[in-house]
Order: C-alpha cells, then sequence, then structure tokens
C-alpha cells in the first residue's frame, strides 16, 4: 500500500475572502471549453491596414494580422475567447471582434461557471507538447488538467491580473510613443537623402551653414572582423557576430560562442575593439549599430567603426539608426538572396557631417531620449515579472501528463 499522500490542491497565495474555501478541483480543459473551427469566419483577401475597423487575426506567436472594413463573418459573440493555434501552441485572449484567418486556430469559448479570463491565464502555466506532425490536436488539448476553484474565486483572480494586463498596456504604449518620438525627430534632426541640412536645427545653428557629406571612410577608421571560422569551446573568449547586436543598440554577450585565447589575439591584431567604437552588423543583420560600452571580445563579419576626430561616434551611431542611413542601404542591398553588406559600401556611404558642437548636442538630445526609453523598457518589464511571480502564487500546479 502506498504512502503517498494527496497534496492539496490550494494556491500559495489566496485573497483573504477565499482562505477557508475548499481546495480547488483539477478538471479537463474540455469540460471548461467548447471550441469553434473558424472555417466559416475565413477572410479571403490579403489587403489589410489600419485605416479599417474590424482586427484580422491568423494562427502564431503574433495574431493580429492587420485590419479590414469587411463586416460578414465577423466573431462578436460570444466575446472574450481565447485563440489557440494548433502548431505552436500560443494562445491570446481576445475581447474585441475580429475575424479569423487561418484553419489551424481554435476559437475557444467558456462553459457555464467557467472564467474565459482565469482559464487563460491557468493555460500560460501548461508545458505543451507538440502531437504529431507538428499539430496539437484539439481531441488530446482537451485532456489537459487545471485547478479550478469556484466561480467567484475565478473572478476575483480574474480581475487582478486584468488590472496588472492594463497597467502593462499602459507602460507598452508609453514604450512606444518614446520611441515614435525619437524617430520623428530623427527625420527632423538629420538631412534627408540628396540634402545637406536638417528640417530642424537647434537655435545656435541655424545659421551655421550646410553640413559637409563626406564618405564616411575618410573621416572614420571604418574595418571589420575576421572572415574565418575559429574553432569554438566552453570556455574562452566571446565571438560576436551580426546576430549579437540588438536593434535596441545594446550588445548580446551571452548567446555568443567562445574562442581561443590564441585566437583572440589573432583576430584582434587587425580589429581589436574599444570602448566608444561602433559595431555594424555587416551579413545576415544589416545595421543594428552598437556603441560599445565594454570589451574583451572579438569580432566576425561585423563593421568597425573607430573614432578619428572630425566625426563623433555618439552622433554617428544615432544616424546610422535612422532611416537616411537604412534608405542607402535598402538600395545597396537591393537584388542579394542574403541580406549582405560589403566593408567597401559603408566605408563609401555618404555621411552628413555638422560642427563637433552640434554633433554633440544632437548626440546628447538623442542619448537623452534612449535614456528614457531604457527606463520606460525596464519599467515594462518589471511589471511583467511582477505579473509572472504573482500568477506562480495564484495558480496551484498540476499533476499533468499533457498528451501529445
Amino acid at each position: 500500500m502506498s504512502n503517498k499522500t494527496k497534496t492539496p490542491l490550494v494556491p500559495t497565495l489566496r485573497f483573504p475572502q477565499f482562505k477557508n474555501s475548499d481546495e480547488w478541483s483539477p478538471q479537463d480543459l474540455g469540460d471548461c471549453l467548447d471550441y469553434l473551427q473558424p472555417t466559416e469566419y475565413l477572410v479571403n483577401s490579403t489587403a489589410y491596414n489600419d485605416k479599417h475597423e474590424t482586427p484580422v487575426v491568423t494562427a502564431g506567436k503574433t495574431f493580429i494580422l492587420g485590419y479590414t472594413n469587411e463586416t460578414e463573418g465577423v466573431f462578436n459573440e460570444p466575446l472574450p475567447v481565447i485563440i489557440f493555434d494548433d502548431f505552436t501552441t500560443a494562445s491570446q485572449f481576445v475581447d474585441f471582434p475580429f475575424k479569423a484567418k487561418s484553419s489551424a486556430m481554435k476559437i475557444l469559448l467558456a462553459k457555464k461557471n467557467a472564467n474565459i479570463k482565469f482559464l487563460y491565464e491557468s493555460m500560460q502555466q501548461i508545458d505543451y507538447e507538440v502531437g504529431a506532425h507538428g499539430r496539437h490536436w484539439i481531441s488530446s488539448y482537451s485532456r489537459i488538467k487545471v485547478a479550478v476553484p469556484e466561480p467567484s474565486e475565478q473572478q476575483k483572480i480574474a480581475d487582478c491580473l486584468s488590472s496588472l494586463d492594463e497597467l502593462i498596456a499602459a507602460q507598452a504604449r508609453k514604450v512606444v510613443a518614446l520611441k515614435i518620438h525619437k524617430k520623428g525627430l530623427m527625420q527632423q534632426l538629420f538631412p534627408r537623402e540628396g540634402e545637406t541640412q536638417p528640417r530642424l536645427r537647434f537655435p545656435e545653428f541655424r545659421n551655421a551653414g550646410e553640413w559637409e557629406v563626406c564618405e564616411l571612410g575618410n573621416v572614420s577608421d571604418v574595418r571589420d572582423g575576421t572572415h574565418d571560422s575559429p574553432s569554438f569551446f566552453s570556455t574562452g573568449r566571446a565571438l560576436v557576430t551580426s546576430k549579437n547586436l540588438r536593434s535596441d543598440g545594446t550588445l548580446d554577450l551571452e548567446n555568443v560562442n567562445l574562442i581561443s585565447e590564441e585566437d583572440y589575439s589573432q583576430i584582434n591584431k587587425r580589429s581589436r575593439v574599444s570602448i566608444g567604437d561602433i559595431l555594424f552588423g555587416m551579413i545576415g543583420t544589416i545595421g543594428n549599430p552598437v556603441l560599445v560600452k565594454s570589451d574583451g571580445f572579438a569580432i566576425k563579419n561585423v563593421a568597425l567603426i573607430k573614432e578619428v576626430g572630425a566625426l563623433s561616434n555618439s552622433f554617428l551611431v544615432q544616424l546610422l539608426q535612422s532611416g537616411y542611413v537604412a534608405a542607402i542601404f535598402a538600395v545597396l542591398n537591393t537584388g542579394n538572396s542574403q541580406k549582405f553588406i560589403a566593408l567597401g559600401k559603408i566605408r563609401g556611404l555618404p555621411v552628413p557631417v555638422p560642427s563637433l558642437p552640434e554633433q554633440q548636442l544632437i548626440a546628447d538630445c538623442f542619448t537623452s531620449l534612449d535614456t528614457l526609453i531604457t527606463a520606460a523598457t525596464q519599467d515594462l518589464e518589471t511589471v511583467k515579472t511582477h505579473k509572472k511571480g504573482l500568477m506562480q502564487q495564484l495558480f496551484p500546479p498540476v499533476d499533468n501528463e499533457v498528451p501529445a
């Protein structure tokens, strides 16, 4: 006879009014949710844009595809629902009318005494195993167990997490607004292609005349890293490639391959990276310029730009992020099957160069904005982390062999 005792199915954290309530009961998701196969809601047109009223939802990790002004086949009752993707096992809580675009989706609806928001958050705790042919069939999905309390406690948890979602959404909008503001300011403070003055200048430079357009290689030291393929080891020096340059201007030194000290020294004979240098992606990812803030690594297939005096790297890194540079490199890369930009093309980039004092003022302006964006992004991640930690306490773990 087994001496194993059953662990009560109660969360670590419970709202005061439910502390003496019954333990939660394990239930199959299929007993809590109905589903619809959205074949009758398929959209044939692919001409979506944000000028129309109805969101179009497709399968995958990113669900909102676009918008349409079609009214036939719009799913608007009952709402809210959960959209589940058979292939990726991603899900999204949807509380607005929409049109569905993929037969790989399931539209999940709550049954009696089941709170759809509570069940959606419960589903985020499940480690799915994708079944045959890379698909998670609804028959196996419906047998997954979740812990379910009484409807009033479900509602309280749903309300709590919905409040956090509103905070997350508000903070995300703040981050987006700051990024849009910076993009718009860049269009004003940097000249457009073919022009030699920006639309907007700081008061002290309004009569300073045109900017001088120079080839980057004539005002900066532009070189690149190794093109060899050194051996990788479990310990050693980091080898940075284009994939380690993030779009937010930071450097990913965690997901790197490690090389020997000998290869590190050999590579750095021609391309040693120093603090204050700029790295610029050349293969795969074009751009994502990073102003280096720490050294001790080598580079491969990445352009290295060193400041030599006439052009400040703090100004240049912002210019390299602008639409002005993106438009030039987009034309240069047209027709290539693989994204690639030659070092000679980077050296030949026409760079509009103002005086050093004007460069510094522009750089300071964008650096201040970057600081605000970074702080807002960190605040967003803090709220997301808080929600994740809270969910671990609000939902008890369920012994569950997830069907394949």
